[in-house]
């Protein structure tokens, strides 16, 4: 069900390492019970222009305006997708990696130890590809969550790409569009630390919450919260933006007369 108040405003919401769209079945729901319109993206989590490509062949496949949303690694992803694209209103990070031009997920990762730390030491297999061992998604994941929600995590995780983890960001869409954060601040993935620096330094609306990194999991009710207050400061610069036009309409006809 959608609402007028949310016009065709889409939420598109991308998935982090380790995950699928699923991830987001919690907030998608909410969000549909509100009015606003949910699409999850599948990324194939093989590189970050990979991952940026299946964004963008998804938003090719949705009418009207767009919120981007982007938990963890897939901060990243947004902020390449977003860029250049008028049909990106604004973008929402979740617990999230948010490069600058020529900066790395994997350097942001590494930038600081989350305290306590119960972060994984990771190492790529043959294909060059990144897994979780066992406990991770329980022990530093989401250690809010319930076990059995952490352990269909692990059973059905799916790995990344190291090369995920070296590609430069190219032109960052933060740059070009306003941006919210919620910082997870019982986070023992990516050190809440690191979570305010890029939040402050890409001038987002800041929103902490109590939580490990998987706050879609562990408290979806705070990632709705700052979705539907993006959506509703896009829809209020929408109606502002066609007011406007109208009236600079209504002008010109006037000065026909």
């Amino acid at each position: 069900m959608t609402t007028s108040k949310y016009q065709d405003l889409t939420a598109v919401l991308v998935h982090a390492a380790w995950s699928d769209a699923s991830s987001w079945s919690k907030v998608s729901a909410r969000l549909r019970e509100l009015g606003l319109r949910a699409r999850g993206a599948q990324i194939p989590l093989t590189s970050l222009s990979d991952d940026v490509a299946a964004v963008k062949r998804l938003l090719r496949q949705v009418e009207g305006p767009v919120l981007l949303v982007g938990h963890s690694y897939a901060g990243a992803v947004i902020t390449a997708a977003g860029a250049d694209n008028p049909q990106v209103k604004a973008l929402v990070y979740v617990a999230a990696i948010v490069p600058d031009e020529g900066e790395s997920v994997g350097a942001l990762f590494q930038r600081a130890e989350p305290k306590p730390s119960t972060r994984p030491k990771l190492a790529p297999d043959a294909d060059g590809f990144l897994w979780l061992p066992p406990g991770a998604f329980a022990n530093a994941v989401a250690p809010d969550a319930a076990k059995e929600e952490t352990a269909l995590m692990e059973i059905n995780q799916q790995p990344i790409a190291l090369k995920c983890l070296g590609e430069p960001m190219m032109v960052p869409a933060w740059k070009q569009k306003p941006s919210w954060f919620l910082v997870a601040e019982k986070d023992r993935m990516i050190s809440p630390a690191t979570q305010h620096f890029m939040a402050e330094r890409i001038v987002a609306r800041v929103h902490s919450c109590d939580t490990d990194h998987s706050p879609l999991v562990s408290a979806p009710e705070s990632v709705v919260r700052v979705i539907v207050e993006a959506a509703d400061a896009v829809v209020l610069r929408f109606d502002a933006s066609s007011l406007a036009s109208a009236e600079i309409e209504v002008g010109a006809r006037v000065g026909q007369v």
